[in-house]
Formats: structure tokens, sequence, C-alpha cells
């Protein structure tokens, strides 16, 4: 390329190559350049503004481009003294025609990349093609006058700017020496046979769990800022070619089909080649073309497979269908649900519990209000979704009401709709009020509203000791509540041993005169009225400073009786127990703890979710004091904080006793008892409050979460642990309260309220609803892996802290030590001096007991 230059500056005159030959030698020794050019950097933006790109719009075998004065003034005019042209702005002004020649110097003969031809002449000297005579000119010239026009760069010395010492920080350097790990096998099983063989792994325990691929949103992050580094090298090109492009030209080709003759076609249709052919296909094309009659062959059968499953209401659908909602514009009315629950007997019934929707200072401000419009708890029936039933307490004398049957009127019929006691007769279709049976002291109960209550099982009972004893009975006699007035409450519903006596005294006095019932209550429960006191009162003193805890949500490790995971057929069985044996509270008597036997296997222990967002595990037994002899409630042995808001839900998985949910402010978790490093589980910040949760009744990995706004997650553990399997709107307000039943293996119900007062019964899916193979133990897998990664994580943790003390106290260390002031170097040079002498005196000393150093001798120092 460096050859070509000088025979480009060629002319047709002979003579006057000579001279302009002599010249541009002579300027280019001078200035480095000929006087007709000038070189000229260009920004990569004045390159795309002239069409004029390095290696795309120029190149080595095209290097020229011409350029119009009109647009290099214009740029000028425009851009000022930024512009490229600026330095040759009088020399373009100048120049006579419309149109320069721009040259690409590839190889920066002149200096720079780019060189502007600046007279006409030059511009035809460099369009012009390279003739014979320039070429015989060139080489008449010497070797030194060719390549006078050539820039020889010499290396620079390399200046530091600090970029070594930022690719020493971005570079990976090992922190640590590498493991080094060696696989040994036994001697003995080299060489050994080895055998496979077939095995289903649907059939084989723990044979393969799938792990099904999700995408993680987490992990989806925007980045908005990024530090990188960037040199600068030359562009590197490979190119290669193998064929000339030559200008490509416009074709077109015509065909033209070759058909047979007349003759040709006769021989064909006459051959016994074809007749042999036909005859012998025939049959198959019949079966062919009736097949195609009868089914269509296309069809896609597992594809419309697929179809049949993915519609609404089929087994692959995964939404919660709404089957009822209730709501009563009288009962209802500005107010909310605050509990609802699955009558265990009857099936169809719920019954749910309204509140006045207001706010804590709103019910201080308005309590006389409320004393006069007490709450009530409304019982809904499916065969009447119009009119709500009313009771409280006891509902023996309504059951039959309760699973009454609507005519197509929409009224009920029942045998006992008009005959309640104390009460005029109503029309049919009337709501009848039943007022509450017992109602506890007011010095005696709880100073807040309770927020949680919940019967203990008639496997047990608790003394006033808060020990666990047998119960003799088998019935329900006893019930737990608790407010957030800092104390948890046991309560008994049979008569105390001390009214035995009064109570035989009242069954003289009514043989006399009968007892006057105005408002048809039953004397059920009519011995604890207005003097019922808690049995013992359990208090949560807090662990570390002064106060109590103030519990809003307990659970039970033995409390079954929320558990119904049975079917129609076991709820009928106990049906026909609870008929055979109805038991009489009214006869039931507190026994004497001395008579009953101390049960060793039942837990004491209980979880409590406090309106701060911790969670508590305590003992509710209490403890004697050796000096007053009272007893007290021992302070609880654990408390987290996980919660950003008051603790709603506290429960207990119906599969494993040991699992348990809690849901408060935004976040759930969920727990394993005994493993006290903290939740094995932990969900993320939701956008929405969460505001309840409950395990389902038929899957292990299964569970829902309310939200205030109307949201109901459904999380499936097997599929996802990170977001919610699904989410669903169900209504639009907050969602108070959520609780599954099972009618039967193929239905299932969720039952929702809202703040509304509204009650919605969904359906639950074949898929929510059906446990996969296994479930149950790949859950229990699942839970140990995620203790173990707990212990592991607590671990390192104490581990962590243990090695920032000993750093802690090593720089300490090091900071009281004493300061050694530094020697002189006087000094040093003295003990090095000292030290040299006493060697060479041990060395005479070694030489002349080894003999060869005589005494006479002397060492030369």
């Amino acid at each position: 390329m460096s050859t070509k230059r000088p025979k480009s500056t060629t002319t047709t005159s002979k003579g006057k190559d000579k001279k302009a030959d002599e010249s541009s030698a002579g300027s280019v020794a001078g200035s480095g350049h000929p006087n007709d050019i000038f070189p000229l950097t260009l920004t990569s933006a004045t390159q795309e503004l002239f069409g004029c790109r390095c290696d795309e719009d120029v190149t080595g075998d095209n290097p020229y481009k011409i350029l119009r004065k009109e647009d290099i003034v214009q740029d000028m005019r425009m851009r000022a003294a930024v512009s490229d042209f600026s330095p040759v702005k009088q020399l373009v002004l100048d120049y006579p025609e419309d149109e320069l020649l721009l040259g690409y110097d590839r190889d920066f003969i002149y200096g720079s990349s780019f060189y502007l031809v600046l007279t006409a002449d030059a511009k035809e000297r460099h369009l012009k093609p390279v003739v014979a005579l320039g070429v015989e000119v060139a080489l008449e010239r010497e070797p030194s006058e060719v390549f006078a026009a050539q820039k020889t760069f010499e290396p620079q010395p390399w200046i530091s700017l600090g970029s070594e010492q930022e690719i020493e920080e971005e570079s990976v350097t090992d922190s640590r020496p590498r493991l080094k790990y060696r696989i040994s096998r036994v001697r003995r099983e080299f060489g050994a046979p080895i055998f496979f063989s077939d095995r289903n792994a649907m059939e084989t325990k723990d044979g393969f769990l799938e792990c099904t691929p999700y995408q993680d949103k987490n992990f989806s992050l925007k980045q908005m800022e990024r530090h990188t580094g960037v040199q600068t090298i030359p562009n590197l090109k490979s190119s290669s070619t193998q064929t000339q492009w030559t200008y490509p030209r416009s074709m077109c080709m015509q065909y033209e089909p070759r058909e047979f003759s007349e003759e040709e076609k006769e021989n064909c249709l006459q051959s016994e080649n074809l007749k042999n052919f036909v005859n012998s296909v025939a049959s198959r094309f019949e079966i062919a073309i009736q097949q195609n009659e009868i089914m269509d062959v296309f069809f896609d059968d597992w594809k419309a497979l697929s179809e049949e499953d993915s519609g609404y209401g089929r087994k692959a659908d995964p939404h919660l269908k709404e089957y009822q909602s209730f709501t009563d514009l009288h009962f209802s009315k500005e107010k909310t649900i605050s509990n609802i629950n699955w009558h265990p007997t009857i099936n169809g019934v719920i019954a749910v519990a309204v509140t006045e929707r207001l706010s804590f200072e709103d019910r201080i401000n308005g309590s006389t209000k409320l004393l006069l419009n007490p709450s009530l708890i409304l019982f809904w029936s499916f065969s009447d979704p119009i009119n709500p039933q009313v009771v409280l307490w006891d509902i023996s004398n309504h059951v039959e009401q309760l699973q009454g049957t609507r005519t197509s009127g929409g009224k009920n019929i029942a045998a006992n709709t008009n005959a309640l006691q104390g009460f005029e007769d109503k029309q049919e279709n009337e709501t009848p009020v039943v007022r509450y049976c017992a109602v506890s002291g007011i010095e005696n109960g709880h100073k807040a509203p309770i927020t949680d209550i919940q019967w203990l099982p008639g496997t047990f009972e608790v003394s006033r000791m808060g020990v666990p004893m047998e119960n003799r009975n088998g019935i329900c006699v006893q019930i737990v509540t608790c407010a957030p007035d800092c104390c948890v409450m046991f309560w008994d519903i049979r008569a105390p041993r001390v009214l035995q006596t009064m109570a035989d005294q009242r069954k003289q006095k009514v043989e006399e005169k009968p007892l006057e019932n105005p408002h048809g209550v039953p004397n059920t429960f009519k011995h604890l009225d207005l003097t019922w006191k808690p049995l013992i009162r359990v208090s949560l003193p807090k662990i570390d400073t002064s106060g109590e805890y103030s519990p809003l949500k307990i659970s039970l490790r033995d409390n079954t009786c929320d558990n119904h995971t049975g079917s129609n057929a076991d709820r009928a069985h106990l049906n026909a127990e609870r008929s055979e044996v109805a038991p009489e509270y009214a006869l039931l008597r507190v026994p004497s703890a001395r008579q009953l036997k101390p049960l060793e296997d039942i837990c004491t222990k209980l979880y409590a979710g406090t309106e701060d967002g911790e969670l508590v595990y305590t003992d509710w037994k209490l403890e004697k004091d050796n000096d007053s002899g009272r007893l007290f409630s021992a302070k609880p042995s654990h408390q987290f904080i996980i919660h950003d808001g008051q603790v709603n839900t506290v429960r207990r998985s119906p599969f494993f006793k040991d699992i348990i949910l809690t849901v408060g402010g935004w976040t759930f978790a969920i727990w394993k008892e005994g493993v006290m490093n903290g939740p094995i589980i932990q969900s993320s910040c939701s956008q929405k409050k969460c505001t309840v949760g409950y395990w389902s009744q038929s899957r292990p990995a299964v569970f829902f979460i309310g939200k205030e706004d109307g949201n109901i997650d459904v999380w499936d553990l097997l599929e996802k642990t990170h977001e919610p399997s699904q989410t669903q709107n169900i209504t639009a307000t907050q969602i108070t309260c959520i609780k599954p039943w099972i009618v039967s293996s193929k239905q299932h119900l969720l039952a929702v309220s809202d703040h509304l007062g509204t009650l919605h019964i969904l359906e639950i899916p074949w898929t929510l609803r059906s446990p996969s193979s296994n479930e149950k133990l790949s859950m229990s897998k699942y839970f140990e892996k995620e203790v173990d990664r707990l212990v592991y994580f607590e671990k390192r943790r104490e581990m962590r802290a243990k090695e920032k003390k000993d750093s802690e106290a090593e720089e300490l260390r090091k900071k009281t030590e004493p300061i050694i002031p530094e020697k002189q170097v006087e000094q040093i040079l003295e003990e090095a001096m000292k030290e040299y002498e006493d060697y060479l005196s041990l060395e005479t000393v070694i030489l002349k007991e080894m003999g060869l150093l005589p005494d006479t001798d002397k060492v030369d120092i």
C-alpha cells in the first residue's frame, strides 16, 4: 500500500511529472505531506454525517469520497470551531469547484486518518487511474524519494495513568488455599462386574422427586447502574473471498411439462403391470376410504384430551368456584363477621359471629348503645339461604328447623318452627331469636374482648393446677379463651362441687313451684349464669422486661377438636354415638382431682400470638410459691418477633401436630414445635396485609391466606415456595375468616367471610383437594430439610459471631500492648558485630576440638 501513493501523483506530461515529483518530494521531506493536501482527523459524528465511515463507506481499495462544498460550509457555520473542517475553513471557501475530494489514509502515511485535496489538479490526479507512463516515471525515481512520503512511527514509553490498579482491583484472586479432595475405592471392588436393571420409579418409595421449573421474580431485577472497565483497541477484521463479485443481472426461466403421447398413454393403460397393481391395492384403498368416512384421521386425540380438562370446573381447573353466599339486611347490616364455624354433626349448617363494624375508640364511645344491641350468632343453612337462624349456646330445640327442607316457594317447613318456648306464634319465614343460656360474671371474666376460644377434647380435662387429668365421661366440658388483657383462661361448664347442696335444694323448690322462664331459655346451664368463673387463669409475663404479653390467638398441641378431616360416613357414625348418649350437662359436677388419674403424655405447652407481632411459647401449668403458697404462671420459655403486625392466626396442621402456621402483618411463617431457632419457612412481605390463614383439610402441602384487598392466596409448597400457586379475588373488601369443610370425597367447601358481613361458600377444585402420591411423606422430608438448613444457619451465625469476637479481642490486645521503641542503627550494628565475634570464637573452639587447628595457630580474621 505504501508504494502506490507516490504513483498516484503522476501526470500525463513526463517533464511536468518530474517537476511535480521533485516538488512533492521536497514538500514531503519538509512538512510531512504534499502542499496540495491537508491531513484531517474526523470524529465518528462527522464521519456519520458525511457518509465516510472508516472501513465501511471508505476502505483501502476505495479510499476516496466526494464532498459537496456547500455541506462543508454549512457544517462550519453550524458547529463553528467545533467543526473538524475549521482548520481549512479559508482553503475550502477559496476552492473554485463545488465538490471536494476527501481521501482515506488507512496507513496514516500523512499522520491522520483522512486528508482533504485542496486543488482541482490534485483532485484529477488522485481520481485518474494509474497509466503506464506514470509507472515508468515512478520507477525512475530513487527509492529514497518513493518512501519519503511514508511516516515511520517510533514506539513511545508507556506512561501509567492508574489503569493497572483498577485491573488489579477487578481481578479475582484466591482468598484461601484451594481445597484438595481425594476419592478412593476399595481395592476388592476393582474390576467387579456391574449389572443394571430397569425398575418403575412410581412403585419405589422415594423413587423420584419432581422439581418443576419456575421463574423466580426475585432474580428478575432491572439493573439501574453498572460499573465496567473498557480498554480501546484497534478493530480486528478478517475477510476472505473466492469468487469475484459482478454486477447482478435479472434473469428468467420458463418450464414446459413433458407429456406422454397418445400412443404412450394407450400402452400404459393397457399394460399388465398397471392392472396387477390396481388389483393388489384395490381392497386396501376401499378400507382407507371407509375409515376416512367413519373417523377423522387428522384429529389430534392428545390435544383434545388436554382440552377437556382445561375448562372451567374441570379437574384441571385450579380456581375456587363460588357455591353460595349468605347475607341478611337486618342482622348483618353495618356489621362484620369476626368468626365462622361449621356445625360438626349437621351438614350444610354454618355459624357466623357478627359484631359492630367499629374501631376500638368508637366501641368505647358507643358502649351504651352496644349494650342495647347485643352481638348475635347467625346460623345459616343451605336449605334456606335467605333466612338466618339466630341462636346462642343451646340449639337443641331448633335442630329440626336447621335440618328442614325448602318448598318451591322458598319457605322453611319444619315441625318445630312455630313451637319456640316463650315466644308468640310467628310467621313461617320469620327468623327466631334465642337468648343465651349462661354468661360469665363481669368481675370474673376477661377485661378485654375475647379474640380466641377453643374446646378442649374429651380425652382429658385440666385441674386447678393446670395438670392434664383423665376424662372419665369422654365429653368436652372445658374451653380455653384468650384476650388482649394479658391472660389465658380455662373454663368448665360443669357445676362446681360447692354448689351441689344448693342444687339439691333448688330441686326441692322446683317441685313446689315451677321456675319462671319468660325468655324460653333451656335450663341446661342455669347453674352458670352470672356466676361462671374461670377454672384457672394463666398470665403471660414478659421474659426480659416487666409487663405482660397480650395474646390474640392460641394453639394447643393436643387440641384436635378443630381438625375435621373425616368424611360424611365418619360424621354420621359420630352423630349416631352422640344421639345414643345425650349428655345432661346440668347433672355433671366437677370431680375432685384426687379421684382422677394424671396423664403424663399430654403436652401442656401452647403457642400464643400477640397484638405486637410476637409468638410466645409457654406452659399453662401453674407453679406454687414456696413462701406464700400462691399459684403463679411461669415466664414463657421462648419469644419470637417475626411479624410486622398483630398476629391473627396461630393454627396447627391437621396432618402434623408439630407444624404451626402463623399469620400477621404482611407476612406469614411456618414453625416446627421443638425447633426454637426460628421459623422453618418465612414469607417475604406482600403488597397487601394478610388478615387470616388456614390449612387445607385434605392436602398437607396446601394452605390459604386471606388479604385485606379481598384476595385469597393459595399456597402449594410442593409446587412453589417463593410465591402463591394462584391468587383469586373473592370480595371487594377485607377477608376476616376462612374455614374449610369436607362434605364428601368429591365435594370440599371453603367458607370465606368479609368485612361487610357477607359469607361466601366456595367449592374447592379437584387439584386443591386431591393429594398427590406420598404427599404427606414428601412434606415431612421437606420440613426436615428446612430444619437442617435452619440448624446449619444457626451454627454458621454462631461461628461468625465467635470469629468477630476473637478479632475484636485481638485488635483490643494490640491496642493495649506497650509500644516497644525502635532501636537505633548504631545499636543494631553493635549487636550484629557482637554476634559475629561470638560465632568466630565458637568456630575456633570447634576446630581445636576436632584437631584441625593447633593451639599455637591463630585464626586469621
